[in-house]
């Protein structure tokens, strides 16, 4: 029988502190409140018979007289396959006002998948947007983040990722977010037809961040459970951004030395705990992470999107309601564009590219009054079909579908010699009509 502690010293924010001798880093404790009612906490801090514990949704109807039990085991999240289609808070809870979960009981904040399981990526997940699929291919058990700023557009697109993939099961663990954007996230997957392959772990931005915290690590234990049944499985986190500020707004209640800017020093090994969850299983499925991540004040060198850099593999950039070109990076792409993709994939991305960073040039000439050149005139209508037909985050086209619409892009504003491909690929590749001609 488990012993009952009636007093609790201090109240700061929604941490508590008891006197429990015995507990461990990360144990669950049942609050029973006088009202009746009772709430979770967990174990955030012990100094000798003094432990702290952040408690899940928020302190308000608890006082000093109320008792504290531990549960003796970490937090853990609920497995079965009737997860799909269901939404959960950062506790594990169901907010759905669905039916109760019942399932396997998982611990989470296990260590990483065993390395000598792991496979070398070279599976292409299939999103349906040029500017990725085409560009900076997103790959079977990646780990990569969407650098963004405020305002910019990358819930939707997310959304859109969410809709169109070819994984198997998509996990959403969103952090921090408005009651609009939580809502948008389930009118568009009911709407899409994806609810089905779809699980949520939510914290909105009223919520403790305690759960904020607990929300990605929640997500990550049920893809991984997943992933190990065979499941191709997308996690999409957003924002982590917040997961970093819920994680200072703890350690500063917490009276911890502050590191860069405010943030624990452990902010590295926090990320990396999270992200180092991808995994392409041998003989079975994967996990493959895409993670927001908003710059404050659009600083690249803040330091969550710094240490952000280290521990991923690239990164998508969205700038300007587009995916950038140049400021974005798969560094898995080779692994798969002209090896599982069409032979003609490498060369028609670098060949686009190319002449979309020189019809930059041309806008800049045009731009400052410069008479323009032929061919600068040509570039400047490439530039208007490329950011129509390919970095329009509307665009849902399927890979090969998207290499096609890109030499047809080519062969209407360049000659076949001005595009810079080879012979045997241009020979096999180039349309024999354009559209106007048909």
């Amino acid at each position: 029988m488990r012993k009952v502690y009636d007093r609790i010293l201090d109240m700061r924010g929604n941490l508590i502190t008891v006197a429990a001798a015995g507990v461990s880093l990360g144990e669950i404790a049942r609050i029973y409140k006088s009202n009746g009612t009772e709430t979770f906490a967990s174990v955030l801090r012990f100094d000798d018979d003094l432990a702290t514990l952040q408690v899940f949704e928020n302190t308000r109807g608890i006082s000093t007289g109320d008792q504290v039990t531990f549960l003796g085991r970490q937090i853990q999240a609920t497995y079965t396959e009737a997860l799909l289609g269901r939404r959960l808070n950062g506790a594990g809870a169901s907010i759905d006002e669905g039916p109760e979960i019942v399932g396997e009981a998982i611990d989470i904040g296990k260590p990483s998948f065993n390395p000598t399981r792991r496979i070398i990526p070279r599976e292409l997940v299939r999103t349906n947007i040029p500017m990725i699929d085409v560009f900076n291919c997103l790959v079977r058990s990646q780990k990569i983040p969407i650098f963004s700023i405020a305002g910019e557009p990358y819930n939707a697109l997310l959304m859109r990722i969410a809709n169109q993939t070819d994984a198997d099961v998509v996990v959403i663990a969103g952090m921090g977010l408005r009651f609009d954007d939580y809502q948008a996230f389930i009118d568009n997957a009911e709407k899409a037809g994806s609810i089905e392959k779809t699980v949520m772990f939510i914290h909105q931005a009223t919520d403790p961040p305690v759960e904020c915290i607990l929300v990605p690590a929640m997500a990550l234990a049920v893809a991984e459970k997943f992933a190990s049944s065979g499941k191709n499985v997308l996690v999409l986190m957003t924002d982590m951004t917040a997961y970093a500020d819920a994680l200072k707004e703890i350690a500063i209640t917490m009276d911890q030395i502050p590191s860069n800017r405010g943030y624990p020093g452990s902010l590295y090994s926090d990320l990396a705990f999270l992200y180092e969850k991808a995994v392409d299983i041998e003989g079975s499925g994967s996990i493959t992470i895409l993670a927001v991540t908003t710059m404050p004040g659009g600083d690249v060198t803040h330091p969550i999107p710094d240490n952000t850099g280290y521990i991923t593999e690239g990164q998508f950039y969205l700038h300007g309601g587009s995916i950038d070109p140049f400021g974005s990076l798969s560094r898995l792409k080779q692994q798969v564009i002209g090896q599982v993709t069409r032979e003609d994939h490498g060369e028609v991305a670098n060949a686009m590219i190319r002449l979309y960073a020189d019809s930059k040039k041309a806008r800049e000439r045009q731009s400052m009054g410069f008479r323009l050149s032929r061919w600068d005139e040509k570039l400047l209508r490439y530039s208007h079909l490329f950011e129509k037909r390919m970095m329009n985050l509307e665009v849902n086209l399927s890979l090969e579908g998207a290499l096609d619409i890109g030499w047809m892009t080519l062969a209407e504003c360049f000659d076949v010699a001005e595009v810079g491909i080879k012979k045997q690929i241009v020979d096999k590749y180039w349309p024999k009509e354009l559209p106007s001609e048909r």
